[in-house]
């Protein structure tokens, strides 16, 4: 799971709600990618990111927003109150690739990355062929003289200890089917009270103690 950026709530309360969201997402089947908590105003806004190899669908989305939303609901009792509005997305296409769960699941995308030993690294654009336990394949294009017959891809292995973080490369001919599993991060936004009838809104619902140490609750 990634970092919180920019301007979020404290790592205190950030690392308290993980430790109610990772295992109901995990429970789930997905992978918590990231989980950031944002102030907005009067209220505060809790961004889950998730994931998994068989690529992630509005409906699975729905149903991790409810598990966590109840989650929330179940830890509520006894703390102080801040209105929240929580939202649940896939990754978008600009995510880097850090893991190797990522690479794997980009196969068949064109990357750029940097790569070699440290010290030595060149930047590659290549398509992600194959992900092991060696490392990353990625198809590379033969670097040649301009108008020159351009020559075929070539296959190149980088270990996993020779490869920096990677960028899907955005390819507009491809076909839509390319790019079911990750479009621009599919996105569900709502409250607590949203997901039972499976109509999200962007109302304001209540989240517990997320400024407050979780031995510091203060009385409503």
């Amino acid at each position: 799971m990634s970092a919180s950026r920019g301007t979020h709530r404290s790592d205190s309360a950030t690392e308290r709600l993980s430790g109610w969201i990772q295992p109901v997402v995990s429970e789930a089947g997905y992978d918590l990618e990231e989980l950031v908590v944002t102030p907005a105003g009067r209220r505060s806004v809790v961004r889950v990111v998730v994931d998994r190899d068989a690529g992630v669908t509005l409906d699975g989305i729905a149903e991790v927003s409810r598990a966590v939303s109840e989650v929330l609901d179940s830890n509520d009792d006894g703390m102080g109150r801040t209105p929240y509005v929580l939202e649940v997305s896939s990754p978008g296409v600009d995510r880097p690739l850090t893991e190797p769960r990522h690479w794997r699941r980009n196969t068949g995308r064109m990357v750029q990355v940097a790569a070699g030993p440290a010290g030595s690294t060149e930047q590659l654009t290549g398509r992600i062929t194959g992900v092991d336990d060696a490392g990353v394949t990625l198809a590379v294009e033969a670097k040649g003289k301009p108008g020159a017959k351009k020559r075929a891809p070539q296959p190149r292995l980088v270990p996993w200890a020779e490869l920096g973080a990677g960028r899907v490369q955005v390819e507009f001919a491809r076909s839509e089917a390319a790019d079911d599993h990750h479009d621009d991060g599919d996105l569900l936004e709502g409250t607590d009270d949203d997901f039972d009838d499976d109509t999200p809104q962007d109302d304001a619902a209540e989240l517990d103690g997320l400024d407050e140490p979780a031995d510091d609750r203060g009385e409503k």
